[in-house]
């Protein structure tokens, strides 16, 4: 859980000194929220023995920004932490997202998020 903390920590760092904008955390936070709701409705899903959600969907929210809400979703329910191959590749989809959310702060990921929000990505250094 630490690793998460500090992940958003470092987010909101980036957002108070400019780097990033501020709907980078957001949409890690909803990322995260929808993914945990993921992992607990398969972990019902699981115990009623019912339709359950395919572990390729829990990794592409886990690679998208869902991974602290994954995380989180692991150790408070005890779900998919015993499967090895899950956790190997969910591991590997932090590291990905993290990579990618490194990549933001150089000049081509800066230029990226400028093209892709648009005005929603004024920082405060732009201006």
């Amino acid at each position: 859980m630490l690793v998460a903390l500090l992940f958003f920590g470092s987010l909101a760092i980036s957002v108070g000194l400019g780097k990033l904008p501020p709907l980078i955390p957001s949409f890690f936070i909803a990322m995260s929220l929808f993914t945990y709701l993921l992992y607990y409705r398969d972990k019902s899903a699981a115990r009623s023995d019912s339709w359950r959600t395919q572990e390729s969907t829990l990794h592409l929210c886990a690679l998208l920004g869902g991974w602290p809400g994954a995380l989180l979703a692991q150790k408070r329910l005890r779900h998919k932490t015993r499967k090895q191959p899950f956790q190997f590749i969910y591991w590997v989809t932090v590291l990905a997202s993290t990579a990618a959310t490194i990549w933001m702060y150089t000049d081509a990921g800066s230029d990226f998020l400028h093209a892709l929000l648009g005005s929603y990505s004024r920082f405060p250094f732009d201006e």
